[in-house]
């Protein structure tokens, strides 16, 4: 399992809902500061005036030098805020947890909160942050309460105050008791993940206090006080040799064409050297982007083919674990953008790659007619039945396409489920980050016997297999 040495101490823990998981959120299940995000984009897009900008650094520089508190900062910051729809800010949210800190999110993070879960605890997220920052995530967590500095809303509009007393030093452990008291949470036998200093009084009331990607501060005061700490490095500013392996991972593609060149010159067979292009391009280009593949049921990978191969699409980096997976007698659906792209469009057009136009369905089903004769001519199909990539790892709705091609060429459909590629590459990432990535192979279900009529209940089915597999 992965991140087993991180979450060994809650496995081994004991279980029940009277132990509570509280969860920082800046720096501690995402990298960085999501209050950062949400100022740049309104800068960007012109709803943050130059007055409320100079307005909102005088805060910053007063509340880093004690000249005011919290609740003064944020009433300086939030004051813009004033007579602006609740909606407004709850759905622009949305928007930035989608585009922008969904890549930010920690896997280690995550894998403590599955771990807790796993245990029947009760996990919060407590923060100084508003909920407009929280609540996406928290839903994408799977995480239930949310403790938070809270804005004052009238007649479904800002006010521009804040409602005493903010989420913030003393103000957490204030909340986290509240919290405690009325559901019965035993603190002494909690757990408090944080990065900041300024989170001691909470700290000091849990029976297991967890620095996280501590302060400088934090970090002596745990190593005095004996607390463990976690330090993440899967997000953040990728260091040179991340992107070095990232660059030597994609420059591969033009060894592994070169390679296949000889067999189609000797062989008289393109497929052959389009087989040892992604054979070799698997391998050595996660091994050059330090990705290791774990996979159970490996097996169905081979007991039939030609099959349509079907794979939830969570990051650029699938095509390459496919490469690795599928090895030879492919071929792969993808967008009309695909080929516009310069690496990867000549790429996957000289492999044999099908694109086709997602708001042309006419056009998109012309394009798939001949995929069906080359499946019934020995080669399998690859395809992602969500269409698209997903910034979170949520599972997606399946479109037919996939499945009606099986049935027409009378091959198996084989669901192969990629649980954690995101790790490697988030959505809007470039660079690829090492990781070990997970795969559950699913066995070959026969399509023979399906009518059309039923199809929606054969979708519905393998897509169930997606769920419980993903854990969802």
């Amino acid at each position: 399992m992965l991140h087993a040495e991180l979450t060994r101490e809650i496995d081994e823990g004991a279980s029940g809902s009277v132990i509570a998981a509280f969860f920082d959120l800046d720096r501690t299940l995402l990298a960085g500061f999501s209050a950062a995000h949400f100022i740049r984009e309104d800068v960007l897009a012109g709803r943050m005036s130059a007055r409320h900008v100079a307005q909102t650094l005088l805060a910053a520089m007063l509340f880093q030098f004690r000249g005011i508190g919290f609740s003064g900062f944020v009433a300086s910051t939030m004051e813009r805020l004033r007579g602006i729809d609740e909606a407004e800010l709850l759905a622009h949210g949305e928007r930035m947890f989608i585009e922008h800190l969904a890549a930010d999110v920690y896997p280690e993070g995550r894998a403590l909160v599955q771990a807790h879960r796993r245990k029947g605890h009760t996990i919060a997220v407590v923060s100084s942050a508003t909920r407009y920052q929280i609540d996406p995530l928290a839903r994408d967590f799977g995480i239930e309460h949310v403790l938070c500095t809270r804005l004052e809303v009238k007649n479904g509009k800002f006010t521009g105050r804040v409602i005493e007393p903010p989420c913030y030093g003393e103000g957490k452990a204030a909340a986290a008791r509240e919290f405690a008291a009325a559901r019965g949470i035993d603190l002494e036998a909690s757990y408090f993940y944080t990065d900041s200093d300024e989170d001691l009084p909470l700290l000091e009331i849990v029976g297991h206090p967890r620095p996280t990607n501590p302060s400088r501060r934090l970090a002596e005061i745990a190593a005095k006080r004996g607390w463990p700490v976690h330090r993440f490095t899967s997000r953040g500013t990728p260091g040179p040799l991340e992107v070095v392996r990232t660059s030597l991972a994609i420059g591969a593609l033009v060894p592994s064409f070169t390679l296949g060149l000889p067999a189609a010159l000797l062989g008289w067979s393109w497929r052959r050297a389009i087989n040892v292009a992604i054979t070799t391009w698997g391998e050595l280009g996660t091994a050059l982007a330090g990705i290791d593949v774990s996979v159970v049921g490996e097996e169905h990978l081979w007991s039939h083919r030609p099959a349509v191969f079907i794979f939830n699409h969570q990051s650029g980096i699938d095509m390459l674990v496919l490469c690795r997976l599928l090895r030879r007698d492919i071929i792969a659906v993808a967008k009309q953008e695909v080929r516009r792209n310069p690496i990867f469009g000549p790429a996957f057009a000289a492999v044999g790659t099908v694109f086709i136009d997602r708001f042309d369905h006419d056009r998109a089903v012309a394009a798939l007619k001949p995929v069906v004769e080359s499946i019934r001519r020995g080669l399998s199909l690859v395809l992602a039945p969500e269409g698209t990539r997903s910034a979170t790892g949520r599972l997606g709705r399946f479109k037919k396409g996939a499945f009606h091609m099986a049935m027409a060429a009378g091959v198996p459909i084989v669901p192969i489920v990629l649980r954690n590629t995101l790790d490697a590459l988030p959505k809007h990432a470039i660079i690829v980050r090492p990781t070990t990535i997970e795969v559950v192979v699913h066995p070959p279900v026969a399509t023979a016997d399906w009518r059309p009529e039923d199809i929606d209940r054969h979708i519905e089915e393998i897509r169930n297999l997606y769920v419980e597999t993903l854990g969802e």
